[in-house]
């Protein structure tokens, strides 16, 4: 979250990383509503950003609850589960999923200038998808042989 300084960007890695992972309740489910992303710099094989509901949390570090900002300022506070195998930022590990939705997938190809590096997407309102009680959001990056530095973000409904 942007305070004096701005907001910092993550490193994506070299392999499969989850860059945000939120974590629903036991009492609550969420609804999407957009996401998005954006690279500094194009990666140097093809790449991919995924977003999917997974069953088994990736160790993140932890995020604040500060950082969860209600699209209405007037909001309750969001009830996500905060913690370092809930809702957070930049994974550490990954964890074996054995149970995946996938709802988007960004493919970034090589060549320069061939794609933007800002990936934005926002669902009708028929069609936003659900992420159950108990399961895990993720925006996941796969770039294969360069890191680039990532910011994302997610918006939703309690």
């Amino acid at each position: 979250m942007p305070t004096t300084a701005a907001q910092a960007k993550v490193s994506t890695g070299t392999s499969v990383k989850t860059m945000l992972q939120l974590a629903t309740p036991s009492t609550r489910q969420i609804q999407l509503i957009s996401w998005g992303f954006s690279l500094d710099v194009a990666p140097g094989a093809a790449s991919a950003v995924e977003l999917l509901q997974t069953d088994v949390a990736a160790t993140v570090t932890a995020h604040t609850a500060s950082g969860l900002q209600p699209v209405d300022p007037n909001a309750p506070a969001s009830l996500l589960t905060l913690g370092t195998s809930a809702t957070g930022y930049t994974a550490t590990a990954e964890g074996a999923i054995a149970a995946a939705r996938v709802f988007d997938v960004k493919q970034i190809p090589l060549a320069a200038g061939a794609t933007d590096l800002t990936y934005t997407y926002q669902w009708m309102p028929d069609e936003r998808p659900i992420i159950a009680v108990s399961r895990f959001l993720r925006v996941r990056a796969t770039f294969a042989t360069a890191a680039s530095n990532m910011t994302c973000w997610v918006c939703w409904d309690e």
